[in-house]
């Protein structure tokens, strides 16, 4: 289905902001569905009618699973700018996760070093440096607790593969619904609940802090009703 206005939570003349739907893929893959990144470049071909050709840059990704904001450039120079910021580490992103088991403590920073297995397109999570290893860092806090699920807010230091999944799991709490990383059951849309919440820079043009903030899904029941919790 294509996005429509109610999928944009910003835009100015040089960058957009979608909140992505779990089970969207942001850049094409071998399964040839419709990525992310294409249908915004028709969005803003039909908003504005344009002809011909539409930038539409992509600036960084989220698992298939995974919902939340999406960053897309509408110009090169904002592209070239926000990759900047990404590469100089001048981004801060915030996640939210459902998972099943209490954390160790309630709030922690986890330092791990990860190794990517692409051929089971799956992270390991390691307490010690191995051959091609990268180290990875991120800090959680529990935000929520019930009897059931515990929502945990993860600010993310490095950006591995699959890097909140495999280390959250490494320290026993999967990710709701996310069999690759240990959770025994799947979610009934195919995705997982792990949700880029919020992303902030400073503009790639105006040179002014911009605050981006991703609702949760909140047709699913526990999501709402853990978001009204924490609001």
């Amino acid at each position: 289905m294509a996005i429509t206005q109610s999928d944009i939570i910003y835009e100015d003349n040089h960058i957009i902001a979608v909140n992505k739907k779990c089970g969207e893929i942001v850049q094409g893959d071998k399964t040839d569905d419709l990525p992310l990144v294409e249908e915004v470049r028709e969005f803003i071909r039909r908003k504005y009618n344009k002809p011909g050709n539409v930038f539409c840059g992509l600036i960084h990704r989220l698992d298939r699973p995974v919902s939340g904001v999406v960053l897309f450039a509408k110009t090169s120079k904002a592209l070239t700018r926000m990759n900047k910021l990404f590469n100089d580490k001048k981004i801060s992103k915030k996640y939210w996760a459902i998972v099943k088991d209490r954390p160790p403590v309630e709030e922690d920073t986890l330092e791990h070093y990860i190794l990517k297995n692409s051929v089971k397109n799956k992270s390991y999570v390691y307490d010690y440096e191995k051959k091609n290893s990268k180290r990875s860092s991120l800090t959680y806090k529990m935000m929520y607790g019930s009897n059931n699920y515990y929502m945990l807010e993860i600010d993310l230091h490095t950006g591995r593969h699959h890097q909140i999944r495999a280390q959250l799991a490494s320290i026993g709490c999967p990710i709701k619904g996310d069999l690759k990383y240990g959770f025994p059951r799947s979610n009934k849309n195919g995705g997982i609940d792990l949700h880029a919440r919020s992303i902030e820079f400073e503009h790639p043009t105006k040179k002014e802090p911009i605050k981006i903030i991703a609702p949760p899904p909140i047709k699913d029941n526990l999501w709402k009703d853990i978001f009204k919790s924490v609001e």
